[in-house]
């Protein structure tokens, strides 16, 4: 059975959805949230499915690169398969990408490759859609490499924008979306059933 770790940053419901599915369906063993600061909900969450939690803690490391150097070291150590980055704001050094390669994959609140890149993160991501006056937006699991957000894409939802939107109701609507194609594609990845040639991405029955 592979082993993942789950990266998140805030109240952590990505990861919830990965949880709840693995609970349901045993498909891979989460060892670790790997949080980005202290005290953030996916903590708890963690805690409460006895899940161990590595804490990007400043007064634990001179710089975020030592805490990387960390991961790296831990994960190559044991034999992580995939690293999933479920609402993850912290940049990711190339070195740490190259250590990993075609076993990170993140979800990003938009149709891929519009709304994606530096600074679309979070309400960012839906307000600028609504700006922009899309009609269409949705979520999208993708291969993280060394372009923000330009990595291959597994698997895209989309979901129509509505007229009277506002960020945090498109955004209540892409995150139904987001925890069913994440934890689905975490589960065709354990079951080696994601394949990837440069950029195209393939999904076996």
């Amino acid at each position: 059975m592979k082993k993942i770790a789950v990266f998140a940053s805030g109240g952590g419901t990505d990861f919830q959805s990965v949880v709840d599915a693995n609970a349901k369906e045993n498909f891979c063993e989460i060892k670790y949230l790997v949080a980005s600061k202290p005290e953030i909900g996916a903590i708890n969450r963690a805690k409460k499915a006895g899940i161990e939690c590595l804490v990007y803690d400043k007064s634990a490391y001179s710089n975020i690169a030592e805490f990387y150097a960390f991961l790296t070291e831990k994960f190559q150590n044991e034999g992580i398969d995939l690293l999933v980055l479920a609402g993850w704001l912290l940049i990711i050094p190339q070195t740490f990408v190259e250590s990993f390669e075609d076993k990170i994959i993140n979800i990003h609140p938009a149709l891929l490759p519009s709304f994606g890149g530096k600074g679309y993160y979070g309400l960012n991501v839906h307000k600028a859609v609504l700006e922009y006056g899309a009609k269409l937006s949705g979520a999208t699991v993708h291969f993280v490499s060394g372009e923000v957000d330009g990595g291959a894409i597994i698997m895209q939802r989309a979901v129509e924008v509505q007229y009277g939107d506002t960020p945090e109701s498109l955004q209540e609507r892409i995150l139904k979306e987001e925890h069913i194609i994440l934890p689905l594609c975490v589960k065709l990845f354990c079951e080696n059933k994601i394949v990837k040639s440069g950029r195209q991405v393939r999904v076996l029955d």
